[in-house]
């Protein structure tokens, strides 16, 4: 009681196949194929790191901590 053979998954496909016809299966195993393919797609290409644009330079400026400090800026006073 209650497992599932495979006389089960036979009469659930020939159902099926009669339901919907054999057309339609493939046409839905094909749409399901595609799906997967756009979506592993989909998935490589948010893997690879974006191309730099003009917005972004290619080489970063690099500050240096340790760099001399200025000569701080006089204030200006008024008498």
């Amino acid at each position: 009681m209650g497992g599932v053979s495979i006389w089960h998954w036979i009469v659930v496909g020939v159902i099926v196949m009669l339901l919907f016809g054999r057309g339609k299966v493939s046409e839905l195993m094909g749409d399901v194929a595609k799906g997967i393919k756009s979506f592993k797609k989909g998935m490589a290409e948010d893997e690879t790191p974006p191309a730099p644009t003009a917005a972004t330079p290619a080489d970063p400026k690099i500050i240096d901590a340790q760099a001399t400090p200025s000569a701080p800026a006089k204030a200006e006073t008024k008498a």
